[in-house]
């Protein structure tokens, strides 16, 4: 078996590679784990988007906690951020979301959160992984110690009330579009906005098991800008399927991408004496332009690799407030421990409030640099492959020497999807053009 954990937990295609007998298995190996030398039976608070598999598999998950001893405490449908939010709030041993995020609706993914929120660290994942390849090492309990289903769907109301305290303006006045991609924002999203005082128009709020992230949300964002622009609104927002990402439009129906919501968040947390040692955390996927943002405003940028646990890590290393990635994921660490992307909405309008500043005029404090991106489908064995394949990273290699001093390249394998992404950047963009077709036909040629 491969590592199953990717960047973001588990993913497949669900009931063909995350089948329910994994998720069984996942759901035992957390119960063993958690289980103190005392033998006290751990709780597990357990949440999901609105995908039709995802009820099948917290069924499956649950099974397994229960048969090892450990009590599901059952959510239902709501947000990742939501999840790790009331794990930690309610003192639950840990906290497991059901969801492949951005993916469309035929995948599933299994996300696992410490006690304290937070998504677990590789070692932890790897010892899970040991004991799954291992089950008959572990018997079930005697049916006298067998664990509880409990069903506590009123604690989302902790959730909404958490979201609405973090506004530092009302946001009365306000007329705002919401795409909740049909998924987990769908429960808390309207209410939580008309409740800080905003007019909403709402799309991308009917869940029907299948159409989550189907020409909505955060990966599809034509849609919202459209009811933006045609109803003159001030601002809209997109979600993915599971609420830790939000891209915006701003009332000019232009998109408003992760880096441009850190650099006008970040200066506004330096101006108000918020920005804890002067720094924001990005990636290495994180645009030029936002470095030379940085630079002007002297403010001090760290990259990591890709994905959100890793810039939450070097966060917590280096006791920093805000980081995140081009894909909208953006953790303020005054608030949560991952990213929720109605927080960011939230966030955002505050500071639209407060500034009296449109969205357009709050995003011009960084000017993007010209960036290509491919997304070169590959199977799972194709992605391993590319890391050993000579004639590819030689190609890797030229086209970096190519952009010397005026651009860059990044090919990396995704950590949540069955791709390889080609990117490149720099100020020429037919040259950075040129530069990542290049590498994309080398890939495909060799790979597919």
């Amino acid at each position: 078996m491969g590592r199953l954990f990717g960047t973001d937990g588990v993913r497949g295609i669900a009931n063909e590679e995350l089948t329910c007998e994994l998720a069984m298995l996942i759901g035992r190996a957390v119960s063993v784990i958690l289980t103190d030398k005392n033998g006290k039976p751990p709780s597990v608070m357990i949440g999901c988007d609105t995908r039709e598999s995802s009820d099948m598999l917290a069924s499956s998950i649950m099974a397994g906690l229960c048969s090892m001893g450990a009590n599901a405490v059952m959510l239902g449908v709501t947000s990742t951020p939501a999840v790790a939010y009331l794990t930690s709030k309610k003192n639950m041993d840990a906290g497991i979301m059901i969801s492949a995020s951005h993916n469309p609706s035929e995948y599933n993914g299994i996300k696992i959160f410490s006690s304290d929120g937070f998504k677990l660290p590789d070692a932890l994942e790897d010892l899970i992984e040991t004991i799954i390849l291992m089950p008959d090492k572990y018997i079930n309990v005697s049916s006298s110690k067998v664990g509880r289903v409990i069903y506590a769907l009123d604690m989302l109301s902790d959730y909404k009330k958490y979201l609405i305290s973090s506004a530092t303006a009302g946001l009365k006045g306000l007329r705002i579009a919401l795409d909740c991609a049909n998924g987990s924002a769908s429960q808390t999203a309207p209410e939580v906005m008309k409740n800080l005082g905003a007019e909403i128009t709402l799309i991308g709020a009917e869940p029907d098991g299948k159409n989550i992230n189907r020409g909505c949300g955060s990966t599809s964002m034509e849609a919202l800008k459209k009811t933006v622009t045609e109803n003159k609104l001030d601002a809209g927002f997109a979600f993915d399927g599971d609420a830790d990402r939000c891209l915006c439009i701003d009332e000019n129906g232009e998109e408003v991408d992760g880096d441009f919501i850190l650099a006008m968040c970040a200066l506004d947390m330096k101006q108000t004496g918020r920005l804890k040692n002067n720094t924001v955390v990005g990636t290495i996927m994180s645009n030029y332009g936002f470095t030379e943002f940085c630079k002007a405003n002297g403010i001090n940028f760290i990259p990591t690799k890709v994905g959100d646990r890793y810039v939450l890590e070097e966060m917590l290393l280096g006791d920093y407030k805000i980081g995140g990635e081009q894909s909208g994921h953006i953790i303020f660490r005054d608030y949560a421990t991952t990213g929720d992307g109605q927080l960011t909405a939230i966030q955002i309008l505050s500071l639209m409030k407060r500034s009296g500043k449109s969205l357009s005029q709050l995003k011009s404090v960084m000017k993007k640099s010209p960036q290509v991106l491919i997304n070169i489908p590959l199977s799972g064995e194709a992605k391993l492959r590319f890391y050993t394949d000579s004639e590819i990273q030689k190609a890797i290699k030229d086209e970096e020497f190519n952009l010397t001093g005026v651009g860059r390249v990044v090919v990396r394998p995704s950590g949540t999807e069955p791709l390889v992404r080609v990117m490149t950047e720099g100020s020429d963009e037919q040259k950075i053009t040129e530069s990542a077709e290049k590498i994309a036909s080398v890939i495909r040629k060799n790979l597919l």
